[in-house]
């Protein structure tokens, strides 16, 4: 990432994170109740692509608040998240500590991390929802993966489809059909300011509008395929999805995408 755009979303990562979490998920000993009745159902299609995780050596990148990770951990998965934010380590391991399962969290920049942590040993590199649109340049980040994962060690990545992201606007509904509007450039490769993710969690005391806003680099299909390809690994699947949650809305518009890649 440009240095000063690091700078901005890293301290709108650090600027009212736990509170976020606390306010969507519960506090972390609630959210871990949860996570322990049905570890799978928190995640979702990934998990088809993981097979079994029990024993497996699994690395979440930029993996936030820890709910995926602590899935994967009760599980039977030996875990590690690399997330560049104090307050997502705090909650996680909080979470962590209330499902009593083991979790390893490395605050670092991903395009960074510690030697300690790029082991070449990775099973599976998970990555998920909203983590791409933060580079300026996927070939550095994949290079990453690869050199995270061992010898037929797999990727699997899922995130919002660039037809929703960068192409179509939705807006409200009418007799259960969601009104769609193409509005977008596809080609685009400008950055964009918006709020952070999570700001819509915010308690309204911790709100901090010139603080939490990020800028956001959104990528076509293609651009992410070829640097998957360019880093070196070898893609075996993409997946274009609905939207899985409703039979009606967007109905016949790709909402999110799956890619599973390995390291020969």
């Amino acid at each position: 990432m440009e240095e000063q755009q690091y700078q901005q979303n890293h301290k709108a990562w650090n600027t009212g994170t736990y509170s976020a979490w606390s306010q969507r998920f519960g506090t972390p000993a609630e959210a871990a109740d949860k996570l322990r009745s049905a570890p799978e159902k928190r995640l979702g299609k990934a998990l088809d692509y993981m097979g079994s995780v029990a024993g497996k050596k699994i690395i979440n990148l930029m993996g936030s608040g820890g709910n995926k990770a602590v899935a994967l951990a009760l599980l039977g998965a030996e875990v590690t998240v690399a997330d560049f934010s104090e307050e997502n380590k705090r909650y996680a391991l909080e979470l962590a500590e209330a499902a009593d399962v083991p979790l390893h969290y490395v605050v670092a920049d991903v395009l960074h991390l510690p030697q300690e942590t790029v082991t070449g040993d990775f099973d599976v590199v998970f990555m998920e929802f909203g983590i791409l649109h933060y580079f300026t340049d996927l070939v550095p980040l994949f290079e990453v993966v690869r050199s995270l994962l061992g010898p037929g060690g797999r990727l699997v990545l899922q995130d919002f489809h660039p037809v929703s992201t960068k192409l179509i606007s939705s807006r409200g509904t009418t007799a259960n059909i969601r009104k769609h509007k193409v509005d977008g450039d596809y080609f685009d490769t400008s950055l964009t300011e918006t709020e952070i993710s999570f700001y819509k969690f915010l308690p309204d005391n911790s709100r901090q509008p010139e603080v939490q806003k990020v800028k956001l680099r959104h990528w076509n299909l293609g651009e992410i395929v070829t640097a998957v390809a360019s880093a070196g690994l070898f893609l075996k699947l993409l997946e274009e999805l609905p939207n899985l949650s409703s039979d009606v809305f967007d109905k016949g518009i790709p909402k999110t995408f799956t890619l599973v890649a390995e390291k020969l």
